[in-house]
Parts: C-alpha cells; sequence; structure tokens
C-alpha cells in the first residue's frame, strides 16, 4: 500500500472500533512502528487514503498506557472525515497519519495541581492527560468538570469511574451529574482554583467563557485548545497568514507550525526532514508575532532579515509572508 501524502507517513491497521456515545466512535489502531507523542496532542489522518484531503482529530489514548493508537470521533452531517471514519472505515482496514503534532499537552506544563475542564467531544485530548498524570504524576491533585448535553452524551463513560470528576448535564440531568451549564459558581467551588494549572478544550464559546471566568478568579496558568477547521479546507477564524507575492490571505488553526498552514492551504512549499534541520523549508516573514524551534541552517542575518524555518516556526497571532 502506498504512502498517500509524505504529510501522513504512519500506516496504520484498525484493530477494533467502539462507539462511546449515539453519534461517537473510538478507533483503535495497530501501528507497526514506533509512534512518539504526548497527551493531549493531535494527527493528521488522510481521508480515504487520499492526498487531498487531511483531518485533524486528537490522539485520545495515552503513551505508555493505551495499548493502541485511538482515535475518538464525533460523526458530523455531511463531513467528508468523520462520515467516512465512523460509517465506512471497518476493522482490518489501513489508516495513515502524520507525526503527532500540537503544543497542548500537561507533559509540557507540570504541576502539583490540575483543574481539567472539557465540553463535548473537547473531553478526546483532557481524557489522554487525565491517564497520564493518574500514572506517572500520581501525586498531583487532578480536578475535571466535564459538560456534555445530556447524560447519554458522556464520552468514555465507564472509564470515567476510575477518576473523579464533576459531570454538568446541558438537558436530563440525574443523580451524578449537576444541572445546566459550567457556572463561575461551579468553577469556585474547586478547591484552591487560582493555585492550580487549568487547561481546557472545547467549542470556541465555551473556551471564552472559561477563559474569562477562571481568570477572574486568580488563575494565571492557562492553557486551552480549540476544536478547529479540519486543516485541509478553508478555515474562517483562527490565526490569519497573508503573503505578498502573489497576494493572498487564508485563515490557520491555532496550534499549527507555519509549514502545517501553508501546506493545508495548498501554498507551495519545499520540505524534507520537517525537523528544523535540513533547511527546505526556509521563508520569510513581513511581520507578526511568532516563536521558534530551530534556526538550523540559517545565517544570523537571514534570522535578523524575518528568515523562519518554517517547519519550526510557531506563530502567536496574524502573520504577513515575503
Amino acid at each position: 500500500m502506498t504512502m498517500p501524502t509524505s504529510q501522513c507517513p504512519y500506516r496504520m491497521q484498525v484493530h477494533h472500533i467502539k462507539q462511546e456515545t449515539p453519534d461517537v466512535w473510538t478507533l483503535s489502531l495497530f501501528c507497526h512502528d514506533d509512534y512518539l507523542y504526548q497527551a493531549g496532542q493531535y494527527a493528521l489522518v488522510s481521508i480515504r487514503n487520499s492526498a487531498d484531503t487531511l483531518r485533524a482529530y486528537t490522539l485520545s489514548s495515552t503513551p505508555g498506557v493505551s495499548p493502541f493508537i485511538t482515535l475518538t470521533i464525533r460523526r458530523i452531517d455531511d463531513g467528508a472525515g468523520s462520515g467516512w471514519l465512523t460509517r465506512e472505515v471497518k476493522r482490518g482496514d489501513y489508516l495513515w497519519l502524520s507525526e503527532a503534532q500540537g503544543e497542548f499537552t500537561c507533559q509540557n506544563h507540570p504541576a502539583g495541581r490540575y483543574l481539567l475542564l472539557a465540553a463535548g467531544c473537547g473531553v478526546t485530548p483532557i481524557m489522554s492527560m487525565r491517564r497520564w498524570l493518574a500514572k506517572y504524576s500520581p501525586m498531583a491533585d487532578v480536578q475535571v468538570i466535564y459538560s456534555v448535553r445530556s447524560p447519554q452524551d458522556v464520552i468514555f463513560a465507564e472509564e470515567w469511574r476510575q477518576y473523579p470528576v464533576t459531570l454538568v448535564a446541558e438537558q436530563g440531568a440525574v443523580h451524578g451529574f449537576v444541572p445546566g451549564r459550567l457556572t463561575r459558581e461551579l468553577l469556585a467551588s474547586v478547591p484552591d482554583i487560582a493555585n492550580r494549572t487549568v487547561m481546557t478544550c472545547g467549542p470556541a464559546p465555551y473556551m471564552d467563557f472559561v477563559e474569562q471566568e477562571v481568570k477572574a478568579l486568580g488563575v494565571t496558568r492557562f492553557w486551552k485548545e480549540k476544536f478547529f477547521t479540519p486543516v485541509a479546507a478553508p478555515v474562517t477564524s483562527g490565526l490569519k497568514i497573508s503573503t505578498l507575492q502573489p497576494v493572498r490571505e487564508f485563515h490557520t488553526p491555532v496550534g499549527s507550525t507555519l509549514l502545517e498552514a501553508l501546506e493545508s492551504n495548498k501554498v507551495p512549499v519545499n520540505a524534507a526532514c520537517r525537523a528544523g534541520v535540513c533547511g527546505c523549508c526556509k521563508t520569510k516573514v513581513v511581520s507578526g508575532d511568532y516563536s521558534v524551534t530551530s534556526t538550523m541552517t540559517l545565517t544570523e542575518q537571514e534570522i535578523a532579515d524575518g528568515y523562519v524555518l518554517a517547519c519550526s516556526c510557531h506563530p502567536q497571532g496574524d502573520l504577513v509572508l515575503a
């Protein structure tokens, strides 16, 4: 079987599929190669093993804990990626995945106290991190608040019995659920919230509310991960990147590298090592905020002139490229 795109070099076989809720499934994949990732990261998936359609999904499994690489996917009406993965893919089929991506991981933010907040499918990186903390940081004080539409929509329902969790149901709350939505009062009831590292994932309005409320309660260590528009399709929110020659403007998901943003929006760019070593993806940034993890092969003058290695450039805001 031929690799469909260099962006997705890891071939994995579907070992089994589990339905989590009426519209969410977990695909457990077996990878024949070493696959390195951190709890909370995501990967691109080649849809229908095509180079033209890629989608980003959280790796809901946990390194060192889960026996498989898992993707937990909500079926979206007319969704090219979720529809194929939840309707057509079956046990024994092969999928092609990219390397793990993203900075939303507790391994980057070690702490003694956490508050993990999730809504809907935003629970996928949260569960990945919760398992990781239980195994590798068992003395950490971890509080979790998980908001769902109804009790039937709790993803990983059986597994949550292993961990302390506050479940919030907007509709049909039964025993064990807080009725309604997340509130400031519920957040304020978390012991010593101001001294916790807070990490959250969910829809944009939920994320905005959480950020506003926890910061009002004194939280200073806060990280979030949005569910973003799949990277192979045009994105209408997130970071904006503009090119001058020819003039072009596009949006990219928060957390993408510059190389991922360029490739997913069909902007020609050379890339070989994808690790900040070869220098093929050298790109000039005219303006904007960003951080870099490698400047290998760049001269001091090139760095001063705004050149970056796209694979190692992490936009912090809107960028303009030459």
